[in-house]
């Protein structure tokens, strides 16, 4: 059986039975009251970037409302799967929880080993916020739009370059989407990072990225990067005048970044509830909610089903675009 079917059944099962990463949560027994002691807060990604960030002041609030500290324990590596396999093995008595992006949805479909089942060994808590991409090019590039970028791709196969902040990143699947979608040929050039992929974008050594709306919005309204298309499904207030993907004829085409909180499989239902509402509480506070929105995404806070049905359908679409494309990160 091939792994997007897997998956796909999995989904299915999970949505319909309530299984999934709660499989075995009906067997698990209540320890003592949550919480008792400080929280480890697990993040895959280096201090200073732009998901530890948020989770500081997530935690930092969460904190402030349950009367524990929240612990950050930074283990970056291999695409933040290194703190997910911590997570999977980790007691499930809500003292270890995960914040992660939304590369945990990705790595799936890009991993042919991974130290964890994605379906069966973590429990989805809540959404913190989701943002979206947005689609830029050269300025040097004589197009005004995406149809007149897709013919002009289109007449010239494999000659156009595009830029991601790495292999098997939003930036990178977004950009094959694409592809797929609307049958252009381009070439990947993969770079360590957000800031050095937009360096050789104004130069003009690539042409064209689907980026974080917050480091490429400054460039567009400079002039020095124009913007076709923003990636949500809404137009963003700091560049009203873009359109949507599915406004410039790709209906359906919604590519969200998004950063939520998993906690270990086997979790008892009832303090995963507890917890989320913690964490729902906080993300609508006055004192998180806008330090939300200053990093481009919208506070969301979903319920633990809300929650789990988006991250499930997330692990199946993006498994099957990276092996549609023969994409492989080991």
């Amino acid at each position: 059986m091939s792994a997007i079917r897997r998956i796909a059944l999995l989904v299915a099962a999970a949505q319909l039975a309530g299984l999934g990463a709660l499989a075995h949560a009906q067997e698990a027994k209540p320890g003592a009251a949550w919480p008792n002691k400080p929280i480890r807060f697990l993040v895959g990604f280096p201090p200073g970037g732009p998901t530890d960030v948020v989770a500081r002041i997530v935690g930092e609030r969460v904190s402030s409302q349950i009367g524990q500290r929240f612990i950050v324990d930074n283990r970056p590596g291999a695409a933040g799967n290194i703190a997910v396999e911590i997570l999977s093995k980790s007691t499930p008595d809500g003292h270890t929880l995960l914040y992660s992006s939304n590369a945990i949805a990705l790595s799936p479909g890009l991993y042919s080993k991974l130290g964890y089942d994605p379906m069966k060994d973590i429990a989805p808590v809540t959404e913190i916020g989701a943002g979206c991409l947005i689609f830029v090019i050269h300025p040097s590039l004589p197009v005004k739009n995406v149809k007149q970028f897709v013919d002009y791709a289109k007449s010239r196969p494999g000659q156009l370059n595009y830029a991601s902040s790495g292999a098997g990143t939003s930036t990178h699947l977004a950009a094959v989407l694409f592809s797929q979608r609307t049958g252009i040929e381009t070439q990947h050039v993969p770079y360590k990072g957000t800031a050095p992929s937009l360096v050789d974008m104004i130069a003009g050594r690539t042409q064209f990225l689907f980026g974080a709306v917050l480091t490429a919005v400054p460039h567009v309204k400079e002039g020095r990067l124009r913007a076709l298309a923003v990636t949500g499904a809404k137009r963003i207030a700091s560049l009203p005048d873009v359109p949507t993907l599915t406004e410039a004829d790709l209906p359906g085409f919604v590519v969200t970044t998004w950063q939520g909180i998993f906690a270990p499989a086997g979790i008892p239902p009832a303090l995963l509830n507890r917890i989320n509402a913690e964490f729902v509480k906080a993300v609508h506070s006055p004192e998180l909610r806008p330090k939300i929105e200053q990093q481009d995404m919208d506070p969301t806070g979903l319920s633990v089903a809300d929650f789990r049905k988006s991250y499930y359908a997330e692990l199946a679409r993006w498994t099957k675009v990276a092996r549609d494309a023969g994409l492989k990160a080991n």
